[in-house]
């Protein structure tokens, strides 16, 4: 547990640094719990979730690095490798493909990558991944960024 503590230390202070040098992704520590962390991410341009700021949760296992975080969507989001309901996230590093070189930062990363290149092969939520599968990218996204104005965007007025 020290040295995942350590790490997550060391993480922290790399996420002060990097601010500014990535600034679709603002990654903040529960600042009574170490294991605890928040992200938000913007949707990657030229996808139907450009312009929504994303909230993910992190839960750091105490076998950190060794063993992958939980990460998973507080925002609604229709991505066929999303569960629409819990926001837990289908990504090969956070389950089978983890290695501890990956930081929560490169996690982020991933995830708005993924966010970018869907996998509706193995969907979570399987009505995002049938209208990609039947080649309906249009369905998928107006869906896709209906959910994104109505949960991912600062309300005007």
């Amino acid at each position: 547990m020290q040295a995942s503590r350590a790490r997550l230390f060391k993480e922290y202070k790399e996420v002060q640094r990097e601010k500014v040098a990535d600034p679709d992704i603002q990654l903040a520590c529960d600042d009574s719990n170490i294991f605890k962390w928040t992200a938000l991410i913007k949707g990657p341009s030229e996808t139907p979730y450009e312009g929504g700021v994303f909230q993910l949760a992190f839960s750091v296992p105490e076998q950190y690095p060794l063993q992958p975080p939980q990460v998973r969507f507080l925002t609604k989001i229709f991505h066929p490798n999303v569960h629409f309901k819990t926001g837990e996230i289908c990504l090969d590093i956070l389950k089978n493909a983890w290695s501890p070189a990956w930081t929560l930062q490169s996690v982020c990363r991933a995830i708005i990558a993924l966010m970018a290149h869907p996998e509706p092969d193995s969907p979570l939520n399987c009505d995002s991944g049938n209208l990609l599968r039947s080649g309906d990218l249009r369905g998928y996204q107006s869906m896709a960024r209906m959910y994104t104005r109505l949960a991912a965007m600062p309300k005007k007025g």
